[in-house]
């Protein structure tokens, strides 16, 4: 067994409980995959893990890990790399808890540039709680809380992402669990908010987007510039005509994430490892 293979074995945790043919069984293996690559062990990395189905992988990837509240995923995983920004850390979670209970701060971390790398289940359902439509769902899709179908038109996530701020922003597909790992770790060796987006069906409670729906759908980026926000935009403008690219949108290098313009968080200084404040005499003087 290879080093590769071990580091899987060392990043797997329960045995998964979703549904047989579920699109998050070829998201973990593209983890794990990227992780393994990298060479990263469980305790090299930070993960946070909103609710729902995809949430769930906190129990399947061995990592130091956490699962948040619902749509607080990114917010935790900011205070952990400003805490400790020497480490990667991840953020996992669904369209409903990253783009809708989420949305806010998803917006804002863009506009911030936090060096986190947010892997986005988009399945336009919200699964776990039996398929209640989500942010992403096209206008008319009928589910159980809207029989007569959603009234309001899909959110664009990869234009919002990149009109907000993200500097790094890719899309894939899960049923490439190869190509899913390569995006995983170029968002990951990317300085600054790196958005993965993976077209991920729901087997059970979505049967319109399901995986023949994006195999038809879906295409490989060729010759296409990652560093144009303009081509980008247009690209990610597609999916209003039901065609999903897959590879890097959009890649901005030149803009430092959020903790390299922090004051006092220069160099491999962390607060974590900072000298912590315990001269308290200055303050009784002064109040004196």
């Amino acid at each position: 067994m290879n080093d590769t293979n071990l580091l899987i074995k060392d990043l797997t945790g329960y045995p998964p409980t979703w549904c047989p043919g579920c699109g998050n069984f070829g998201i973990i293996r593209a983890i794990r995959l990227a992780l393994a690559q990298q060479n990263l062990t469980p305790s090299d990395i930070f993960v946070t893990f909103d609710i729902g189905c995809s949430g769930n992988m906190n129990d399947f990837l061995n990592a130091n890990s956490m699962h948040t509240l619902h749509g607080r995923a990114i917010a935790t995983a900011i205070g952990i790399k400003l805490a400790h920004h020497t480490k990667p850390v991840l953020v996992v979670g669904g369209d409903g808890g990253l783009y809708g209970e989420g949305g806010n701060h998803f917006l804002h971390a863009c506009r911030g540039n936090h060096d986190l790398t947010i892997i986005v289940h988009d399945n336009m359902v919200y699964g776990l709680t039996t398929g209640q439509v989500a942010p992403t769902a096209n206008k008319g899709y009928k589910s159980r809380s809207t029989p007569s179908g959603i009234i309001e038109t899909p959110i664009n996530a990869l234009a919002l992402a990149i009109s907000q701020g993200a500097t790094f922003v890719a899309q894939t597909f899960a049923n490439d669990a190869k190509h899913m790992a390569e995006m995983i770790t170029k968002g990951m060796q990317h300085k600054g908010f790196s958005v993965i987006n993976i077209l991920q069906p729901c087997v059970t409670f979505n049967k319109i987007n399901t995986f023949e729906y994006f195999l038809k759908r879906s295409y490989k980026l060729v010759d296409h510039d990652a560093h144009n926000m303009h081509s980008a935009i247009i690209k990610s403008l597609e999916a209003m005509e039901e065609k999903f690219p897959l590879g890097v949108l959009y890649e901005n290098k030149d803009r430092l994430p959020f903790h390299e313009e922090l004051l006092g968080m220069d160099g491999n200084d962390t607060l974590l490892s900072s000298q912590r404040y315990t001269d308290y005499d200055i303050l009784t003087q002064r109040l004196s």
